[in-house]
């Protein structure tokens, strides 16, 4: 298909035009472009983990009696292939026990139930403090210094510390369950960038933005819904899926630190003890960490589909 169009000297010109569909969607395009580089990714990690294990001494790269770079053993390092097979074999060698990439996926699912709901609650009380100091600069003064103070906490010993006071908590029927414990860990991890993101967000309206509700006497309510919610969107998401990846990190070590049974945490602690014996079944839980993580912050970005006008760019959060 051509196009026609007259130039300077009243002359005709002929140019083709663009081909219907070549940049129909670049969304898509991005999407591919964004699995691509994923794919690549993991594949130089492989590359790189396999040719290290070939090329590296046994015993490790040593600075003096510093090693800085592992042994390059089968118990140390299997080969990436030995873990995918151990994944399809039996968990144990009991008649009828599950293949061990079921048992994974199982403390999963369960580790991931768990942080959804610390995410929930990280998200609640992240956008109230966004709220809170953006709506009162004294606010933003007081409380932004103690939050980002409050993520220097060591968290594998603040985990028991919740345990217990939990333990302790009693309201009518209502009893405290050691999963809460944990929930409330990853709440704890998740609801520090989602605060950051959303006051950013909350406070990125152009000044003449505001002006312009101000002459029309909108109130505060009004502004919010229509302005600073929407111009946050872009701050938001990202903090989002980083709180989610937050969640879930705090519900692993806060499963390695309370004990909680069932969960992906337990598992590495597990299966680290069976390393001697088992090296490739050690790393499944590792691996079904990695997933779960990937899964807990692919799954915000089921938001942003739907919050797709409001996302033009995005920016650090």
């Amino acid at each position: 298909m051509t196009a026609t169009h007259n130039d300077k000297r009243g002359e005709v010109a002929v140019r083709p035009a663009s081909a219907p569909g070549a940049l129909a969607n670049p969304a898509r395009a991005r999407l591919l472009g964004g699995f691509g580089w994923g794919i690549a990714g993991v594949l130089f990690i492989a590359l790189l983990w396999e040719g290290y294990k070939f090329f590296g001494p046994d015993n490790g790269v040593l600075i003096g009696e510093l090693r800085v770079l592992p042994r390059t053993t089968d118990l140390a390092m299997p080969h990436l292939w030995d873990m995918m097979v151990r994944l399809a074999e039996p968990v144990t060698r009991a008649d009828g026990a599950l293949p061990l990439w079921a048992v994974v996926a199982l403390a999963a699912l369960t580790t991931l139930g768990i942080a959804a709901a610390g995410w929930a609650v990280g998200v609640i009380v992240g956008i109230a403090f966004a709220l809170l100091m953006q709506r009162w600069r004294l606010a933003e003064f007081g409380l932004l210094p103690w939050i980002v103070i409050s993520q220097t906490v060591p968290l594998i010993a603040f985990a028991p510390v919740v345990k217990s006071w939990g333990s302790r908590v009693e309201i009518g029927s209502f009893e405290w369950q050691d999963w809460m414990s944990v929930a409330l860990i990853a709440s704890y991890l998740a609801f520090f960038p989602i605060t950051v993101g959303a006051l950013k967000g909350l406070q990125s309206p152009d000044r003449i933005h505001v002006e312009l509700f101000e002459t029309y006497a909108s109130g505060y309510w009004p502004t919010l819904l229509r302005l600073r919610l929407p111009a946050s969107v872009p701050y938001l998401l990202p903090a989002l899926r980083l709180g989610a990846a937050n969640a879930v990190i705090g519900a692993v070590v806060a499963e390695v630190s309370t004990g909680l049974q069932g969960g992906i945490g337990r598992l590495l602690i597990q299966f680290a003890g069976q390393a001697s014996g088992d090296p490739s079944k050690a790393w499944a839980p590792i691996f079904g960490a990695i997933v779960l993580g990937l899964v807990a912050a692919g799954s915000v970005a089921l938001l942003g589909a739907i919050l797709k006008d409001y996302r033009r760019t995005e920016e650090a959060a």
